[in-house]
């Protein structure tokens, strides 16, 4: 598969999550008495299809590292890339730096979710599923397994679901539960299995988190992409607080984080996602900041490193909303409008996850911020 191809992937394998419900949350930010002595997970996505040097991953700053992405072949989980074999195994040798780091991999993503719902709507497909996650496990050295099914009940990118899919998605992941101890009484081990979940109230309707999460040791929560390059709107793509400026009021981190305890997940397995990219869009249509302005072309993806390269031309203007606690850039002369995180969010949604008492941080996706600025101001955040 050409880099080309890569580059494609990496802009569609991490889907949108955005919800369309209006709900109240404060932004007010508390600060009461913060321990410092809980382990947090910092968890990053690491993507096989990126042109990036695995063995420059900074592993002591790191929980976990989530390997992305195996696909459903013949109802199977396994690689596809003739790089990802390499790329697994620098993975594991980080261990050398830290011991405790758990190196697990991930199934699914935008693209390569189709065969989910098929796969877990029998019994016998289901176990024969689970037991291929163990193989690969075993066969590469991994520590579990991580779920993105795009989405359970839902339209994504030319995926097949229906509506059983709410149950199935629960009966799989007992399966994957059930396959991972039965291997692990073998040599006295636990074997990690986590999810990626959407932020939306639509994830929260087509799934049993309640019963769900009772197989899973955590949680991912993406908190990102809720504007995003399927809406030709500007917006804040990763605000941990709701906008007063946005009167579609589509998404925030708070929310995202509060439907999935109304759900009845556990506080602590839930994992607050973030990202190392910006969303960007062009031609927009605004005389103002761009702020929740109508685009020509929608939000595409920009790293965090190439945001910091335009920053540096002098043609972006930077912009705060207060109420969101949401950074963004407006470059008037070419009309150019692109949500980001810089390392001051970064520092406040740690306090978040501190006062919320949250399992952690994760992140999508390591090569996207190479000097690691904002990898740094999580650990620090957490640590």
């Amino acid at each position: 598969m050409k880099q080309l191809t890569y580059l494609v992937l990496a802009l569609l394998f991490f889907g949108c999550s955005n919800g369309t419900e209006k709900k109240e949350a404060s932004n007010k930010i508390v600060k009461p008495d913060i321990k410092t002595n809980e382990n947090y997970k910092i968890i990053g996505y690491a993507a096989g299809y990126e042109d990036y040097d695995f063995s420059k991953i900074d592993a002591t700053k790191l929980t976990h590292i989530n390997f992305a992405f195996a696909n459903i072949v013949e109802g199977k989980a396994a690689f596809e890339l003739e790089t990802d074999a390499a790329k697994i195994k620098t993975l594991i040798g980080l261990k050398k730096q830290n011991p405790d780091l758990k190196v697990l991999y991930s199934v699914g993503g935008w693209v390569w979710s189709d065969q989910f719902s098929t796969m877990a709507a029998f019994e016998d497909s289901r176990q024969i599923f689970a037991e291929s996650c163990v193989e690969l496990m075993k066969k590469h050295g991994f520590d579990g397994v991580d779920l993105d099914w795009e989405y359970p009940g839902q339209r994504a990118e030319d995926n097949i679901f229906r509506p059983s899919d709410k149950d199935n998605f629960t009966l799989l992941l007992a399966a994957i539960r059930k396959a991972l101890d039965e291997e692990g009484k073998k040599n006295n081990n636990h074997y990690l299995l986590t999810i990626a979940t959407g932020a939306d109230q639509a994830y929260m309707n087509h799934t049993d988190l309640a019963e769900a999460h009772k197989h899973l040791d955590f949680i991912n929560v993406m908190c990102y992409d809720f504007f995003n390059g399927w809406m030709h709107q500007t917006g804040h793509h990763a605000n941990l607080y709701p906008s007063e400026k946005d009167k579609y009021n589509v998404n925030s981190g708070v929310e995202a984080i509060d439907r999935h305890i109304k759900a009845g997940v556990p506080v602590d397995k839930l994992v607050l996602g973030m990202p190392f990219y910006g969303r960007q869009w062009a031609k927009v249509f605004s005389v103002k900041d761009g702020l929740y302005e109508p685009a020509r072309e929608g939000g595409m993806i920009v790293p965090y490193w190439d945001i910091k390269a335009k920053i540096k031309t002098g043609k972006y203007e930077n912009f705060y909303d207060e109420s969101a606690k949401a950074s963004y850039l407006w470059n008037a002369t070419d009309r150019i409008f692109i949500s980001y995180d810089t390392p001051k969010e970064i520092q406040l949604k740690a306090s978040y996850i501190k006062e919320k008492g949250l399992g952690g941080a994760m992140f999508w996706e390591y090569s996207l911020d190479q000097d690691q600025e904002l990898l740094n101001e999580l650990y620090n955040g957490l640590n």
